[in-house]
């Protein structure tokens, strides 16, 4: 069986067309290169529209869904804020993971205020808006996401 993931660019800049989103092909390469089948990247404003596609893509059950943009501190910034509501489960130790493996290139990755959890069997995280804070993310993700992924369909193993 395939497993689905959905990804979530929050950049108004992006979504009203003023730039190209190139964090979404680097999340849709990954997720590929690791067995994924991938729903169409939703390009959305910041704020509340990130939780509407989230809501979205989240009936659709996909196994994964990776956000990007939103995390900072910008007042339009409300990635966290519409994430945390949907996850029934918060795995922090993906986080705290993600924002020090950043930090050795940037201390601005201590400033990143995304989430990672689970809302029913999908695991959901959020990353930063930058390719570059993308990749540091997705590298960390690189040996947690099968295991992850087992456990929330109930698979026990290793």
């Amino acid at each position: 069986m395939t497993r689905r993931a959905g990804i979530v660019i929050a950049s108004t800049r992006a979504a009203t067309g003023v730039y190209q989103d190139r964090s979404a092909p680097v999340i849709e390469d990954w997720l590929v290169e690791h067995g994924f089948e991938v729903i169409p990247a939703a390009v959305v404003p910041d704020g509340r529209p990130v939780g509407a596609a989230l809501r979205a893509l989240l009936a659709l059950s996909p196994a994964v869904v990776v956000t990007s943009g939103g995390t900072g501190l910008s007042p339009d910034d409300a990635t966290p804020e519409e994430t945390l509501p949907l996850l029934d489960r918060e795995i922090p130790g993906v986080m705290e993971a993600i924002r020090r493996a950043g930090a050795h290139k940037t201390p601005l990755a201590a400033l990143s205020r995304g989430h990672a959890g689970v809302s029913g069997t999908t695991f959901v995280v959020n990353l930063p808006g930058s390719p570059s804070g993308v990749m540091d993310g997705l590298a960390v993700l690189d040996p947690l996401i099968g295991h992850l992924c087992d456990q929330l369909e109930g698979v026990h193993g290793h």
